[in-house]
């Protein structure tokens, strides 16, 4: 039955009965829609306040990768790898003291200790960080050219501004002698 059958079979009595039926079900879905903005709105705020309270934890630095997902509105999942059991431990304490978090589930890898592994992360970050072209992200507050090594195999994550600093940087890495394997993770910056 179509709206104007409606209401003309309704008469006047039962033409606000009939509005309200066709009302109702469309503020519903406003207020759903109302929800779920507030809801991903929410969630980018707390994911701004958990990247900032990760990048100033002291002791991370270039040899570690932290990242997280908010999970419903107030679950944070830490994954990553780091070189210190410290930082950690330091990392799920600083989220869990965030306002709005409820939950923080901890998955970050512990590397292993290895002086080889220690050698190649350095010879690694000289072979990038003085790479013509990618010297500049070196000056940087927190260089986003991250390099993680576990058991001499060398993986670089993060974000830089163009595809061609991610191959040059995937290059230089993939001359530093002792390395069995160099993966690429680097991800572009949106524009």
């Amino acid at each position: 039955m179509r709206t104007h059958e409606i209401f003309r079979k309704a008469g006047t009595r039962g033409l606000a009965a009939a509005a309200m039926a066709l009302v109702l079900p469309l503020a519903g879905l406003a207020r759903q829609a109302n929800h779920r903005i507030d809801t991903e709105a929410s969630a980018a705020r707390l994911g701004e306040k958990v990247r900032h309270e990760l990048v100033m934890l002291p002791f991370y630095s270039v040899f570690d990768n932290l990242e997280f997902q908010i999970q419903g509105v107030d679950t944070v999942v830490l994954s990553g790898q780091v070189m210190r059991p410290t930082l950690r431990s330091d990392a799920e304490n600083v989220v869990k003291r965030l306002e709005g978090v409820a939950k923080v589930v901890n998955n970050i890898e512990v590397l292993p200790l290895s002086s080889m592994d220690d050698s190649i992360r350095l010879r690694t970050y000289r072979a990038i960080y003085t790479k013509t072209g990618l010297d500049r992200y070196a000056l940087q507050a927190v260089p986003p050219i991250h390099i993680i090594v576990r058991n001499g195999h060398v993986t670089l994550v993060g974000v830089v501004a163009r595809e061609a600093d991610s191959r040059l940087a995937e290059i230089a890495a993939k001359g530093v002698s002792g390395a069995f394997s160099v993966t690429n993770d680097l991800r572009i910056e949106k524009v």
